[in-house]
């Protein structure tokens, strides 16, 4: 018995060490690409060596994201739950039916469910925020446009678990869309025109939070729309015939991601490839894609004379860049939710554009007192 004890000792501690012994041995266990986050780097000893406590924390941060096998094992793990127990890996995600991920976090379900609604003075905050903002604007001849991008579960909600219904029948979108069109607000609602395109294309990803190429497409054309209703220096939307199909196979995206499947789950994304040439060109960051994730991204049309834009965005509007880039001479995109007027007396647009997702419609409080 004692010699069994200590083969059981002695095997225990081997397994548990194999992940130091191949960090040490130069086996990285991590795999940057298959989660959606930013992996904790190694500690500078430089930098921390006056302060030990911080040297530990940071290399304990740093080994619980690259121990050896961690990038086999949180795969496995995420095999486990969705192929063999059917549910998701992880509370950040929602798995719904034929073959459809949700995302889950950010207020996200709240959102689906309309659940908590907004009181009557979030509601008034978020009328003067927007009052304020356009008069401000139209005081200085620059045209305002404010958007709702819609989450996926907004527009397939007949993909999502019958265990998760919706509590209210009227949502925050709803509640904003009414106080804004009682201000005069040009706001711009592409729920209808995307549930209307949806029997012919799939507009969002499977694996990936947002529209895919066709329905950003459907939503670039109504922006566009109401910014000519006020700018007719605008050209008119591009239409579906400047366009060719295009599908790519690809791993899955920040969804997969997050349930440490980007290497197992694949999708089609399905891409529109524009038949005339595009005339816009990221000028800053200097070769950055247009559709990069970045705080600030400029383009430019080089020689134009159309106008100017600012768009105040989150990350929905980045599948929006390369189609909207086309009506404006130089576009500035700024990743913020607030409307900030230093930004526009810097930028100097017609045209301002304020992108949000309906889902920010819970963490995101307007200040109307940054507009002075």
């Amino acid at each position: 018995m004692a010699r069994a004890n200590l083969v059981l000792v002695v095997l225990f501690l081997a397994i548990i060490s194999l992940p130091l012994a191949a960090n040490v041995t130069g086996h990285d266990g991590a795999d940057p690409a298959a989660e959606n986050r930013e992996l904790a780097p190694f500690p500078s000893v430089r930098e921390t060596w006056r302060q030990p406590a911080v040297l530990l924390a940071k290399t304990s941060a740093w080994f619980e994201d690259h121990f050896g096998f961690r990038a086999a094992l949180v795969r496995w793990y995420g095999e486990s739950r969705l192929f063999v127990l059917g549910v998701s890996p992880t509370t950040a995600v929602v798995k719904g039916g034929g073959g459809w991920f949700f995302y889950a976090d950010d207020k996200a379900i709240e959102d689906y469910t309309n659940d908590p609604p907004m009181t009557a003075s979030e509601i008034e905050n978020w009328k003067t925020a927007l009052v304020a903002a356009r008069g401000w604007l139209n005081a200085r001849h620059i045209a305002y446009v404010f958007a709702i991008a819609p989450d996926k579960h907004v527009i397939y909600r007949e993909h999502m678990p019958a265990s998760i219904r919706e509590v209210a029948p009227v949502s925050r979108t709803d509640q904003l869309l009414a106080a804004a069109a009682d201000a005069g607000i040009a706001v711009v609602d592409v729920r209808a025109s995307l549930i209307a395109a949806k029997g012919a294309d799939r507009l969002y990803q499977k694996t990936d939070t947002h529209w895919n190429d066709r329905g950003a497409f459907v939503a670039y054309r109504r922006i566009i729309e109401a910014v000519r209703a006020q700018d007719p220096r605008v050209p008119p939307p591009w239409t579906r015939a400047d366009f060719s199909d295009a599908t790519r196979d690809v791993d899955g995206m920040d969804l997969a991601g997050m349930m440490g499947l980007t290497r197992v789950l694949r999708e089609a994304d399905l891409r529109l490839v524009p038949t005339r040439p595009r005339l816009a060109r990221v000028v800053d960051p200097d070769g950055a894609d247009p559709t990069a994730e970045l705080g600030r991204l400029v383009t430019e049309i080089p020689g134009s004379t159309l106008p100017r834009a600012l768009i105040v965005r989150d990350s929905f509007a980045s599948r929006l860049v390369p189609f909207l880039s086309e009506h404006f001479s130089r576009a500035v995109y700024l990743w913020q939710n607030d409307f900030l007027p230093d930004d526009v007396l810097r930028e100097r647009p017609d045209v301002v554009v304020q992108e949000i997702v309906g889902r920010h419609l819970y963490n995101f409080v307007p200040s109307p007192e940054l507009v002075r």
